[in-house]
């Protein structure tokens, strides 16, 4: 394949060249929100799962033309040809599905479940490296889990180039093992005693299983899932902070505006005393409201971003579905149910969390960087270091809802072109 063809198929730079289109509008200052939706809505599109299963096998195969023109009974084969030369079944657990037929799911699905792409490293023998990028790109999930037993298991496999028949060993053995035990059985049975291999294998493997025996009986969340959880928390934190501040700073300048309506009626005012006049202004400048953290709730923040998407009677969000952006923006609202939720740990934090709480604080503070592009900047950086302190991997523009965060932090405001765009997708439905 040609340098210039392989290019063509770069889901990366092929979002990365939609956007600039976007902001780099000549009238991008001015129909910020206009720019954005059309692209959103005609271009940014998900990339189906299936298209990157399709486009790493035939990159591994090194076949020629486009990946999208081969036959789909071709990929089939492909697959099915690789779980038997690598000795994998078709699922983790028992079925009787075939694997003809699950693979053609997965190769026309949008998604797929977590365990198919940790199933697919056996069988197509990925790489840690390969699996971790189907998960956080094609999947937008966190990379293989070190804290979860199942899944370093399996990195460890991928790391060492052994097959499912190697996992199945170590996690039968694993299971069978009390806490705390740290005896090592050896699982080379058929091996000639003494090879240096054999012996070097067997060493990597009981350290293995002495740091998973440190897993074993521990209840709970994964360390991964924690550290995403105080993250969010801090964020959240910082959030309700600014908007503290924000809210304080309007109602100071509200409340400065009545002070000096009133000082001018007072002064047209002859029937009042001078003391009486002054005691009024006092009172009415204490009036000015300071806002705390405490005061801040869920409801303020979705009040924030959700602000132009309709509600019903009772104060409702219409149903995400209602949206033309529904494909782009799935699982993707900001509610106060759902930061509820997160808070309560009712359900996990996914990245779409972190990387939307850390635009609101960028956004709400956008005063203090007037500068788009140091904003854009700023933000990204802050933002990587977050949702890779998370195992999360950076941001993916070929995500449409990443993009779009990006795009909105380089118009003038932020904010308004979040809600703007949002108000669209309800008002095109």
């Amino acid at each position: 394949m040609t340098e210039e063809l392989d290019r063509s198929y770069d889901f990366t730079q092929a979002a990365w060249n939609k956007m600039y289109n976007a902001v780099d509008h000549e009238y991008f200052q001015e129909m910020d929100s206009e720019l954005i939706y059309q692209s959103l809505e005609k271009e940014l599109r998900p990339v189906p799962f299936g298209d990157y299963l399709k486009r790493y096998i035939y990159r591994k195969a090194g076949m020629e033309g486009s990946f999208r023109d081969v036959p789909l009974k071709d990929y089939q084969t492909m697959i099915i040809d690789a779980f038997r030369d690598n000795h994998t079944p078709p699922s983790f657990t028992p079925t009787t599905s075939r694997l003809s037929a699950l693979c053609r799911n997965w190769l026309i699905q949008q998604t797929v479940r977590r365990q198919v792409v940790l199933l697919l490293g056996f069988g197509l023998a990925m790489s840690t490296e390969d699996v971790n990028a189907f998960l956080y790109k094609a999947l937008h999930e966190p990379v293989l889990d070190t804290s979860d037993p199942f899944e370093m298991i399996c990195q460890y496999c991928y790391d060492h180039g052994y097959g499912y028949y190697k996992f199945e060993q170590l996690k039968r053995i694993y299971d069978q093992m009390k806490p705390g035990e740290l005896e090592m059985k050896l699982i080379y049975e058929n091996q000639p005693a003494g090879r240096e291999e054999s012996i070097r294998s067997t060493q990597d493997d009981a350290r293995l299983m002495t740091y998973l025996m440190t897993l074993k009986g521990s209840k709970g969340t994964s360390k991964a899932a924690d550290t995403a959880y105080t993250v969010f928390c801090t964020l959240y934190d910082q959030a309700r902070d600014v908007i503290a501040e924000q809210y304080t700073r309007e109602s100071l300048e509200e409340n400065e505006l009545r002070v000096r309506q009133l000082q001018e009626r007072l002064e047209r005012n002859d029937r009042l005393y001078d003391e009486e006049k002054q005691q009024r202004l006092r009172q009415a400048q204490e009036a000015g409201r300071v806002w705390r953290r405490e005061d801040i709730t869920e409801s303020d923040l979705e009040h924030i971003l959700c602000s132009s998407i309709p509600t019903d009677r009772y104060g409702n969000l219409t149903p995400a579905k209602k949206s033309t952006l529904f494909s782009q923006f799935e699982g993707k609202r900001f509610s106060r149910k759902h930061i509820n939720e997160i808070l309560h740990r009712n359900t996990p934090v996914e990245r779409f969390d972190l990387i939307t709480l850390n635009f609101l604080i960028h956004a709400v503070q956008v005063d203090q960087q007037p500068n788009a592009k140091k904003r854009y900047i700023h933000l990204i950086e802050s933002t990587n270091r977050l949702l890779q302190s998370c195992g999360m991997g950076p941001l993916y523009v070929t995500n449409p809802y990443e993009c779009f965060i990006l795009m909105c932090i380089l118009s003038v405001s932020p904010l308004e072109t979040y809600a703007d765009v949002m108000e669209m997708s309800y008002d095109q439905e």
